[in-house]
């Protein structure tokens, strides 16, 4: 099976973008996330932005494989699976994560029903994805290399011939190298500076 290593996400927030229809407003905002926590610090700063706003529609999805995703959608008080569902939909659409899309409504006094509400939220966030800089990242497995400083010359070959990204390294009496490898090579990796006399290696995502 091979696998799968990398994901599209986008690393600083969309601009702005608005929707309108039948007078009511829907802005739509994307925003890099890594925490859950950030949702709440995002939705509390459009609520004061949008302090006249009625809703305050959001879905986030979190994790770089599939197999880790968290996601979650919230209607925010407008009918079930009008908002948030059609919000995440776009985010699937796009086959982005690590991501917080919140479409804020004012409502313009005409009632849209629940059709007119599933497309104004999809709307929304799919301008606000368009908007966005999408870009692909890979998912990386950092290790610790530490070896006694006779042994410099044996790991900084196999880096140089395998061509791996030094993320941090002490080189004292005794050495220290953090790498940062990406996922499908990780095993191969780990396997050769495992089997080294007097080289320990340590996998810090464990």
């Amino acid at each position: 099976m091979e696998i799968t290593d990398i994901y599209k996400t986008i690393t600083k927030p969309s601009p702005e973008v608005l929707f309108k229809d039948r007078n009511s407003k829907f802005y739509g905002y994307a925003f890099p996330i890594s925490s859950e926590d950030e949702v709440k610090q995002h939705i509390e700063d459009l609520k004061k932005q949008h302090h006249q706003a009625r809703h305050w529609c959001y879905a986030y999805q979190l994790g770089k494989q599939e197999q880790d995703y968290v996601f979650r959608a919230n209607d925010d008080g407008e009918p079930n699976n009008s908002a948030g569902m059609p919000i995440y939909g776009q985010i699937q659409s796009f086959e982005v994560t690590n991501i917080l899309i919140v479409v804020v409504r004012y409502f313009g006094g005409t009632k849209l029903g629940v059709g007119g509400l599933i497309n104004a939220y999809r709307t929304g966030a799919q301008l606000a994805l368009e908007a966005s800089k999408i870009v692909t990242k890979t998912v990386n497995v950092d290790y610790a290399i530490s070896f006694d400083y006779k042994n410099m010359n044996k790991v900084m070959r196999i880096v140089k011939e395998k061509n791996l990204n030094i993320i941090n390294q002490t080189l004292e009496l005794s050495c220290e190298i953090i790498i940062s490898v990406r996922l499908k090579d990780a095993n191969a990796i780990f396997e050769i500076f495992d089997t080294l006399y007097e080289i320990n290696i340590k996998n810090l995502n464990d």
